[in-house]
This record gives structure tokens, sequence and C-alpha cells, in this order.
């Protein structure tokens, strides 16, 4: 509706207005939702990540009507002394969201794990890797149809790949 005012505003003919409306996409990799050959909707935020982005990114995981909730994240970047303090922060919102399962790649994001764990998180569905290939063989061997994965870290942890590799 936004669009369609502003296009009249502007004295630009309704029928082009509808035109740009209908050919408009979303951003790559920015909440865009893929549903895979074997049933798993995958979130792609893989674009980049900060605290908010994950937080809200989260929020949305929780409240999808997936059989089980998976989280995928990585580092964030760019948070210099402030890297242990705002992982540790995301630790607190995972918790907070509860996903069923929670698979993380990189140094940082390993603080986020272990303060859900120590929230209460079960440890047992907490795993912590160093390379995107251990979280891809991960995710192909615990999905099944129905789950949500969210998949979120810094453009530079190359998440986008993870998001090739499992649709």
């Amino acid at each position: 509706m936004c669009a369609i005012c502003v296009g009249l505003e502007n004295n630009i003919e309704i029928s082009k207005i509808l035109e740009g409306i209908e050919k408009f996409e979303l951003t790559k990799n920015r909440m865009e939702i893929i549903k895979t050959k074997t049933g798993v909707s995958v979130i792609n935020d893989s674009y980049n990540a900060s605290y908010d982005s994950v937080k809200a990114a989260l929020e949305y995981l929780k409240i999808t009507k997936g059989k089980r909730k998976i989280a995928v994240l990585g580092d964030l970047f760019e948070l210099g002394d402030f890297a242990k303090e705002i992982h540790t922060k995301i630790g607190e919102e995972v918790y907070k969201n509860l996903p069923d399962m929670l698979i993380t790649v990189g140094e940082n994001i390993k603080f986020a794990a272990k303060k859900a764990t120590e929230l209460g998180m079960d440890s047992s569905k907490v795993f912590m890797y160093d390379t995107k290939e251990e979280a891809i063989l991960k995710i192909k061997n615990e999905t099944k149809d129905g789950d949500f994965l969210l998949v979120k870290a810094s453009s530079p942890m190359k998440f986008k790949e993870i998001v090739k590799e499992i649709t």
C-alpha cells in the first residue's frame, strides 16, 4: 500500500506501480525461507549478523510451526573487546527462545553455547564445531521433514555455503 501511495503521489501510472510490485524481490540471504527436498524449512539469514538481528531471528524461530526448531549460529565480527560479552548475551537469548537444538561454528559463538547450557539448555542438544563442514554433516544427519532451521552468522563466516549444501 505504501508503494502504491508513493507511486500515485509521484504521478506514476497504477499499471506501472503494480508491475514494479510484481517484480519486486527481497534481498537474498536475509530471512529468506527455503524449503529443502527433504521437507526442512531453512531460514537463511546468512547475510550478516548483529546481537539485535540474532535476537530477532531466534524470536522468529521460536514462533515458527516446525516440528523441531534448530538454530545454526556462527561468530559475529567487528565486536572488538566486546566479543565475549555479546556472544554470551546471545547465549541468554538462545536459552530464552530455547530451540530444540543449537549448532555453532566458530570460536566466539562457543560463549553463547556455554551460556545457554549454564542457564539450563540440555547440553546433549548443543553441538559446537570449528568448521562449516562439520556442521553441514551434523545438519544433514539430524534434520528431518517438518524441522525449521535458522542459519545466522556474520558474512565472513560464509554461512551461505551451509545453506547451499543443505538445500
